[in-house]
């Protein structure tokens, strides 16, 4: 089936990952909150780890046939910065989580920023940054416990 999105449908994936993410997270067994806060979409704690609750940004986006293997745009410009700064103001660790739907499957990811920024980030100080999203990257999320 061929994907046609409609005039509003960038809000509603992204209205979609995100709950999407606290789904998974709360069967998971975290406490998880929708925040409105510029640069952070989710905040989630879980009574087994000790330290600071999670804040969570996530991108979520629909591929349509052939665009599949198209990355996501994690930050651009100073998004990184939004989120660092809210993360401070309430005490949260960074996180990233992606979601991306195509035609035929469907793949989410969470991860801390310090494990992107260590094992996927290209370089430092770029505009834009994104998570790869061909089948060599997409497999070496699956090998990755911090993913």
């Amino acid at each position: 089936m061929d994907i046609t999105k409609s005039s509003r449908h960038q809000k509603i994936i992204g209205n979609f990952g995100e709950n999407l993410v606290c789904n998974w997270l709360s069967r998971s067994g975290f406490e998880v909150a929708l925040v409105d806060q510029v640069g952070m979409d989710i905040i989630a704690s879980h009574p087994s780890l000790p330290g600071k609750p999670l804040g969570i940004t996530v991108n979520a986006r629909t591929r349509t046939k052939g665009t599949e293997g198209t990355q996501v745009t994690v930050f651009r410009g100073n998004d990184r910065e939004k989120l660092l700064q809210v993360c401070e103001t309430f005490r949260c660790e960074p996180w990233i989580a992606v979601y991306v739907e195509a035609t035929e499957c469907a793949d989410a990811y969470l991860t801390s920023l310090d494990n992107y920024d260590r094992s996927y980030r290209r370089r430092e100080r770029r505009v834009v940054d994104d998570w790869k999203m061909r089948d060599k990257d997409r497999r070496q999320y699956d090998a990755d416990p911090n993913v």
